[in-house]
């Protein structure tokens, strides 16, 4: 009988917060800058004698987070001093948060998040010019949030969903671009593996995994070295410490030894003054201007009728999800819905505001089956390309893209399909069912398209007995 094993995972998410200056000075947050040092001050940089001050910003940003999730908002809270010697803390601390996060509790994807603090972001180190290592300190200062879960999360599926929907939540609230290519949203995850349901495993954290897919196969690869490790009787080798990924070898390796809390020596930093941020926010008028979020979106689009695969789309895609608003602003009947969405996603690469109004007429007459799916792309791809439509309608009759729907007019042409297809006639009246669709793609042909396929249908019916 195979043992069972008992994962327990926990994620650490470090996300830039999208400021116009660093958290402790007036330094220009600029990710995509270039040019290396040129975004530093004696602030950022350490000098004596120089003081932080705290980017309000970049608190409320924080806020508004937890307020989305949920959360206990602190009306007490402090900056602390986190220690380690490292080029990319020209400090040789870091300013963070330790014992009164500004984020405590909250819910995000069915996972529980423990806190969500504040804290400056790090240099970066280059390693590409030789045998020594640069540092570039254009992000030293930056404001990073790092939201931490309680180790709930079972296996890398479940994390790397709910790292996609913090990464959308970000986006929504308009508080991070949280690109994961750029470094602006970081995963850390905290893995363990027990043979006992009552006891946690040894822990292990993989850091700076910098694509979901990575987040995802990390995990996954751990989880499977610390059960081949217990199945060889090896599990005191599963040490507590820091490992990296490997995206070349797709594997975990050794880096250090897993600092504690009591190795950073916290302290609260006594430059910055202590904050009572029920007083400096209005935490109720935060709440009322929230934007429509994600999970409250994906709902309200399924509930008209959309999968969820669809729903996600339009979610994910803010341009997409604008144009189908725009596109229900018109058609108000939700029985459209379902064509908008597929209009959207599928049909629609670019479209001026002024043509939503023409792309609304194309939907109700296919909607109506006076023009097909596949006539329906065609003017699409007519608009699109800025042809001329004042009346579609007008324009799919000039085009032969209309659907013929008297019976009259189309009797003719199926009497003439039956005669030019005797075996299709005979397999259908044997029995075989996919034949009557072999003959109404006939009708289509002999049509040119303009054939109502279930008026064809139904004639065909009636003809063949």
């Amino acid at each position: 009988m195979n043992k069972i094993y008992y994962p327990t995972i926990g994620l650490e998410i470090h996300a830039e917060l999208k400021t116009k200056s660093k958290m402790f000075c007036g330094c220009k947050n600029n990710p995509d800058e270039i040019e290396p040092n040129v975004n530093i001050c004696p602030v950022c940089m350490a000098h004596p004698g120089t003081l932080p001050v705290a980017n309000k910003k970049a608190i409320q940003s924080v806020i508004t987070v937890g307020l989305a999730v949920g959360a206990d908002i602190a009306d007490f809270t402090e900056f602390d001093r986190k220690h380690y010697f490292y080029p990319d803390i020209p400090k040789g601390y870091q300013l963070s948060q330790y014992k009164y996060p500004i984020v405590s509790g909250g819910t995000l994807n069915g996972v529980v998040i423990t806190r969500v603090h504040i804290e400056e972001d790090t240099a970066t180190s280059k390693h590409d010019r030789g045998a020594f290592t640069l540092v570039d300190y254009n992000r030293a200062g930056v404001p990073l949030m790092e939201l931490v879960t309680e180790p709930v999360i079972k296996n890398a599926e479940q994390a790397g969903a709910f790292a996609r929907e913090l990464q959308l939540l970000l986006r929504t609230l308009d508080v991070s671009h949280a690109n994961m290519e750029k470094g602006e949203m970081r995963v850390e995850a905290n893995i363990s593996l027990s043979d006992d349901s009552e006891t946690y495993g040894t822990k292990v954290e993989v850091k700076n995994l910098n694509s979901f897919k990575s987040v995802e196969k990390a995990i996954a690869y751990e989880l499977s070295r610390m059960q081949a490790l217990y199945e060889a009787g090896r599990e005191s080798e599963i040490v507590q410490e820091t490992r990296g990924w490997d995206e070349v070898k797709l594997a975990t390796f050794s880096q250090r030894s897993k600092e504690n809390a009591n190795d950073y020596r916290y302290f609260p930093d006594p430059d910055i003054p202590k904050m009572q941020l029920h007083a400096a926010f209005n935490l109720e008028e935060m709440k009322k201007v929230l934007p429509e979020l994600p999970w409250n979106k994906r709902s309200r689009y399924m509930s008209l009728g959309l999968s969820e695969a669809d729903a996600s789309i339009l979610v994910v895609y803010p341009e997409k999800a604008a144009l189908f608003e725009a596109h229900l602003a018109l058609l108000t009947d939700q029985k459209y819905a379902k064509r908008i969405a597929n209009v959207v996603l599928n049909d629609i690469t670019t479209i001026a505001p002024t043509s939503i109004a023409t792309s609304a007429e194309i939907i109700v007459m296919a909607e109506a089956g006076d023009i097909t799916s596949r006539g329906a792309k065609d003017i699409y791809t007519a608009l699109m390309a800025g042809e001329a439509m004042h009346s579609v309608r007008a324009y799919a009759e000039s085009h032969g893209l209309l659907q013929e729907h008297d019976e009259g007019a189309l009797k003719p042409i199926i009497e003439d399909v039956i005669k030019q297809n005797e075996k299709m006639v005979a397999d259908y009246k044997a029995g075989k069912e996919a034949a009557l669709q072999g003959l109404v793609g006939q009708v289509m042909k002999a049509s040119k398209g303009s054939a109502n396929p279930s008026i064809a249908m139904k004639l065909l019916k009636e003809l063949l007995g």
